[in-house]
C-alpha cells in the first residue's frame, strides 16, 4: 500500500487538495449563510408586525371614525381622541387618521361658533334698524369699547367705592366723588376731543347717580346696612356706577 502511494502521488495529492478545498469553501460559506439568515429576518417581517391597526382607518366621517355622535361635547371628543391614540399609538397610519378626524371636528366647531357670532350681530343690527327712531337716536350715543378699557375703568371706580366705604367712619365721600368726576371728564375728553361736551356728560352722570341713589337708598332694609354707612355714602356708590357707565359707554 505504501508502495502504491509512493508510485501514485498525484492521486493522494489530488484527493487531499480536494478535501482541503471543500473545507475552505464550507468555512467561507458559513458567514454568508448567517448573514443571509439575519437579512431575511430583518427585511421579510411584515409592516407593523403584531401592532394593532385601527379598524375605522378609512372611514370618511370624522365623527364615526372617532366613534362619537354629532352632538358630542368637546370633552367627549377629547376623551375619544386620547383613548384611541393610547390604543393605536404604535401604528403610525392609525394615529394620523385619528388626529385628522379630531382636527376636522375642531375646525367644524370653530366655524359653527363663528357663524353663530356673526348671526347674533346681524340679528342685533337688524333689530336696531327696525326699532323706533327715538331708540336709534339713543343708541347712536352708545358704544362698546375694548374689554381692556372696561376693566381698567371698572377697577378705578371700584377702588374709589371701596375707599369711600373704608373711610366712612372718619369723613364723607366728597373727595372720592370729586376725583371720580375728574377722571370721568378726562376719559370723555380723550374720547370726544371736546372739553365742554365731556364736562356736560360727566355732570349729567353725576346728577343721574345722585338722583337714583336718593330714590333707591331709602328702600334698602336697614338691617342690611352698617351703622357707619350714611345716606351720603350710599348715594356716592350710585354716583360711581353712573360715572363709570357715562365715561365708558357714552360717545
Amino acid at each position: 500500500m505504501a508502495a502504491t502511494l509512493i508510485l501514485k502521488p498525484s492521486l493522494s495529492s489530488a484527493f487531499l487538495g480536494q478535501k482541503l478545498s471543500s473545507r475552505g469553501n464550507s468555512k467561507r460559506s458559513e458567514p454568508s449563510r448567517l448573514f443571509s439568515k439575519d437579512t431575511k429576518c430583518a427585511t421579510d417581517t411584515a409592516y407593523g408586525g403584531n401592532v394593532p391597526k385601527f379598524s375605522r382607518l378609512n372611514v370618511w366621517d370624522p365623527y364615526k371614525r372617532l366613534g362619537i355622535s354629532r352632538d358630542a361635547s368637546e370633552e367627549e371628543v377629547w376623551s375619544s381622541r386620547n383613548f384611541l391614540l393610547n390604543q393605536y399609538a404604535n401604528h403610525e397610519r392609525s394615529a394620523e387618521s385619528i388626529e385628522a378626524a379630531f382636527e376636522k371636528i375642531l375646525m367644524k366647531s370653530f366655524i359653527n361658533r363663528k357663524k353663530t357670532k356673526i348671526n347674533l350681530k346681524t340679528r342685533l343690527k337688524k333689530q336696531v334698524e327696525e326699532s323706533p327712531p327715538w331708540v336709534q337716536n339713543l343708541l347712536s350715543f352708545v358704544e362698546l369699547p375694548p374689554p381692556v378699557i372696561i376693566l381698567r375703568r371698572l377697577f378705578l371706580f371700584g377702588f374709589m367705592a371701596c375707599w369711600s366705604v373704608m373711610n366712612s367712619a372718619e369723613a364723607g365721600p366728597a373727595f372720592q366723588v370729586a376725583i371720580s368726576f375728574g377722571a370721568c371728564v378726562y376719559f370723555l375728553n380723550d374720547k370726544t376731543k371736546s372739553l365742554g361736551r365731556a364736562a356736560l356728560i360727566g355732570f349729567g352722570g353725576l346728577v343721574a347717580g345722585w338722583f337714583c341713589g336718593s330714590l333707591l337708598v331709602p328702600m334698602i332694609p336697614s338691617f342690611l346696612l352698617q351703622p357707619t354707612w350714611s345716606l351720603e355714602l350710599l348715594t356716592s356708590l350710585f354716583i360711581y356706577v353712573s360715572l363709570f357707565l357715562s365715561c365708558t359707554f357714552l360717545k
